[in-house]
């Protein structure tokens, strides 16, 4: 069997192919290498079961040879890279997605699209079913992510009824772990960071806010579990535990055995209030539900901050 991965060699995409290689597979890996890393596919090199192709999706997806699928988790997945990278986040959300698609299709591979918990907006219900329609800015800074999630999952979707496409949706929600990158901007590598060097943790607004962080393991579990599956329906893949950032912000400095104090900052624009899987689909469908719990998640990724920082 022989699988790509689009964004192969960024945070989430590497741990996949990593897993993708224990299954058995070989694996190519493609990635521009805007936000990913090659250092991140070192140890799937290394086996000579994973390769990575050098190619900006938006420009063509081509690999020559069978593929049996396609898993397409190319695009920058931070705030940061919102205002950095608005029109590449806004194409690699329609054309990127289009020419996966496209390729897949060509091969007749069965296809599998990353989406985001970004697509339910700052959600007016909790948790968040897979058929909560959202609410959603479609002219916030968060707009280009947003949008182009939601305009994928309708291509993925138009590809499954109108071509025969075979196709999986899974929406992530906080995922975190090893190789998130040091400036990535989004709040589990920016409180390790900060709490690592000894300065204020930034919390934007009151910190009543809430997420649930899912690990990283847990994620790409169902991602297999999701794409050997026959469902095509979107499907949430998250943690039912939900907190409040403020006491994450506190339990990152009791992990790190930080002096860290807590820095409020003012609200960020369009930041949700509420964020919280129902994971109910996933359980039902794939028999997944997470098993790390956050403490653990946050060990290991603690000690991956630790180790690059030299801390």
């Amino acid at each position: 069997m022989r699988a790509v991965v689009t964004g192969g060699a960024g945070f989430l995409g590497s741990h996949l192919v990593d897993r993708l290689v224990r299954d058995g597979w070989d694996v190519v890996a493609i990635d521009n290498l805007v936000t990913g890393s090659p250092d991140n596919l070192v140890p799937a090199l290394a086996t000579g079961k994973a390769s990575l192709v050098h190619q900006d999706v938006i420009q063509r997806c081509e690999v020559d040879g069978e593929v049996e699928f396609v898993f397409h988790l190319a695009s920058p997945a931070s705030p940061v890279d919102f205002e950095r990278l608005p029109f590449e986040v806004l194409r690699v959300g329609s054309v990127g997605t289009l020419n996966a698609l496209e390729f897949a299709h060509r091969k007749g591979a069965g296809f599998l699209m990353a989406s985001t918990s970004e697509v339910y907006g700052d959600p007016l219900i909790s948790p968040q079913p897979e058929t909560y329609l959202g609410n959603v800015n479609p002219i916030g800074i968060r707009a280009v992510y947003d949008e182009g999630k939601r305009y994928s999952e309708a291509a993925t979707m138009a590809y499954h009824r109108y071509r025969g496409l075979d196709t999986r949706i899974v929406r992530f929600f906080n995922t975190y772990g090893p190789r998130m990158r040091l400036d990535d901007g989004r709040v589990v590598p920016n409180f390790i960071a900060q709490a690592l060097a000894g300065r204020p943790l930034t919390v934007y607004g009151d910190g009543e806010q809430t997420r649930s962080f899912g690990y990283v393991d847990d994620a790409v579990d169902g991602v297999c579990r999701l794409a050997a599956s026959g469902y095509h329906d979107p499907v949430n893949l998250g943690s039912q535990w939900e907190f409040r950032v403020i006491d994450f912000a506190r339990l990152v400095i009791e992990l790190t055995g930080s002096g860290s104090e807590i820095e409020y900052r003012p609200a960020l624009p369009d930041d949700p209030k509420q964020r919280r899987p129902d994971t109910s689909r996933a359980e039902t469908v794939l028999g997944w539900r997470p098993t790390t719990s956050l403490e653990d998640g946050l060990r290991a990724t603690i000690a991956w901050f630790r180790d690059r920082l030299g801390t």
